[in-house]
């Protein structure tokens, strides 16, 4: 005799959001796990990785210049602490670094960082601490004048202690925010990574001095659970 119908779905498995679990490894702490868990389910990351990019991060910059137009053809960038090189990677075709687009100006972009960065095509990329006395008049003759957008996605390495690591945080910010100061032409544009945590009023009211519009901005492709979010100073006053 034929079975009847019991009316549950026994396809549902096939339905179901499929994630990658990870097991906890020996040796490999929770906090480990979850994080690999999290970028093998991201699917910024998938997509980074589809499209040649060297990070999700690129998207970031991507969805920020969507919306503030600072990465136009022409441009003069700077871009500090810009391994690996992403955000990088996105500038290039947007300012025209590689002279592509014809009719339209040509742009340059100068990215610098503590560590050694993979060449990218349109870029120049040079090995520096920008807290270096001289970096500035450095990076003003590689790029052959005053920057037009000076950019940072610069985090201190991490303590694990959540109010020491947002407070080296906002002084790595404050201090590109100098350098953006002295490098910038009338009218640049400055955007950089910062934590929500209680000391960035002093950053605000600084860049608020220096610049015709602030605005703060948390991009999709930032994620939720993250607590960092992108100041976007825009007409400096010089």
């Amino acid at each position: 005799m034929a079975k009847k119908p019991t009316g549950k779905n026994t396809s549902g498995r096939g339905q179901r959001d499929l994630k990658v679990k990870v097991k906890t490894a020996r040796g490999r702490k929770l906090s480990s796990t979850r994080w690999l868990q999290r970028q093998l389910n991201d699917p910024y990351v998938a997509r980074a990785r589809k499209e040649g990019y060297r990070g999700r991060a690129a998207f970031k910059i991507m969805e920020l210049d969507d919306k503030f137009r600072f990465l136009v053809p022409g441009a003069r960038v700077v871009d500090l602490g810009c391994a690996p090189g992403g955000w990088i990677q996105v500038a290039v075709p947007r300012i025209n670094a590689l002279g592509e687009k014809s009719g339209k100006a040509q742009g340059r972009i100068i990215g610098i960082d503590l560590q050694e960065v993979e060449p990218i095509a349109g870029a120049e990329i040079h090995q520096l601490d920008f807290l270096d006395e001289d970096a500035d008049d450095k990076v003003k003759e590689w790029l052959g004048g005053k920057a037009d957008v000076v950019m940072s996605d610069m985090a201190a390495a991490s303590s694990g202690h959540k109010q020491t690591d947002h407070l080296r945080i906002m002084a790595l910010c404050e201090a590109a925010a100098y350098f953006a100061f002295d490098v910038l032409e009338e009218g640049g544009t400055f955007v950089a990574k910062v934590l929500a945590g209680g000391a960035e009023g002093d950053l605000q009211k600084l860049l608020k001095q220096k610049f015709a519009k602030v605005a703060n901005v948390k991009p999709p492709a930032s994620r939720a659970d993250s607590s960092e979010k992108f100041v976007v100073a825009t007409g400096f006053r010089g």
